[in-house]
């Protein structure tokens, strides 16, 4: 997948993942009871700060906190834009 953008510094273009829709129950969970994903996939990397290259690659699975970042739309996706120092993980 390719994106026409480029973050700067030390900033990365996370796609989250799709929000649960079902409970490990079963039980069909409403749009309006949905809780925002804090895990996504690493679409785009920043060059790093100066003296600081940056810890994430694209393609790596990450947490970030529930009110990280900026959401974004391009070509019609979902997207969000956070510093690397508000990722809290990589996932293996």
């Amino acid at each position: 997948m390719s994106v026409n953008f480029k973050p700067l510094a030390d900033r990365v273009l996370v796609e989250p993942m799709a929000a649960e829709t079902k409970t490990a129950s079963g039980i069909i969970i409403p749009d309006t009871a949905k809780e925002k994903p804090q895990e996504g996939t690493v679409v785009a990397v920043g060059a790093g700060k100066k003296d600081e290259s940056m810890t994430v690659k694209v393609g790596d699975k990450v947490l970030y906190g529930k009110y990280s970042g900026t959401e974004l739309k391009l070509d019609g996706k979902d997207y969000l834009i956070v510093r690397e120092s508000d990722l809290l993980g990589i996932l293996e």
